[in-house]
């Protein structure tokens, strides 16, 4: 695991357009969108975000955007929150997403979280089944907002 550098964006987007969701969401078209560069751009400067690859062999196999949220509730613990968990289609299955959570949950324990969160769509049935066998716990109702017209 290392963080992610701007050269790796192509193959971030690409994994997040690799998924029944993403793909009517994301572009990896080349040149990339100008808002992927500018989000890279605002995760890098701020100091409670990462945006971290996962590398097999040379090769760019997984991403995770770990932040870093300080609270009020629970005493004034800070909270881990975990975005966009992927893995290169063609290496699901083998064990990589385990250890890309687990080593994402530790780098949020590094970081003084007393607790880690994320959020999946409610129709991800795999998605949850996967979290649920790493010790996941359901707890929550998740709402949004859409706004600005991005889906």
């Amino acid at each position: 695991m290392r963080d992610a550098t701007r050269d790796d964006l192509p193959v971030i987007v690409a994994m997040l357009a690799d998924d029944i969701k993403g793909a009517t969401r994301e572009d990896a078209s080349l040149p990339l969108d100008p808002g992927y560069l500018s989000a890279f751009a605002a995760i890098v400067a701020d100091p409670n975000m990462r945006l971290v690859v996962a590398e097999l062999d040379g090769r760019v196999v997984g991403t995770v955007q770990i932040a870093v949220l300080p609270g009020l509730s629970r005493k004034g613990a800070s909270r881990g929150y975990l975005e966009a968990v992927r893995i290169a289609g063609d290496l699901r299955g083998h064990g990589l997403g385990a250890e890309l959570v687990n080593w994402a949950v530790e780098q949020c324990r590094a970081a003084g979280c007393g607790m880690v969160q994320l959020t999946t769509q409610r129709d991800r049935i795999d998605a949850h089944r996967f979290y649920e066998r790493l010790g996941w716990e359901r707890s929550h109702i998740g709402y949004k907002l859409h706004l600005q017209g991005i889906a």
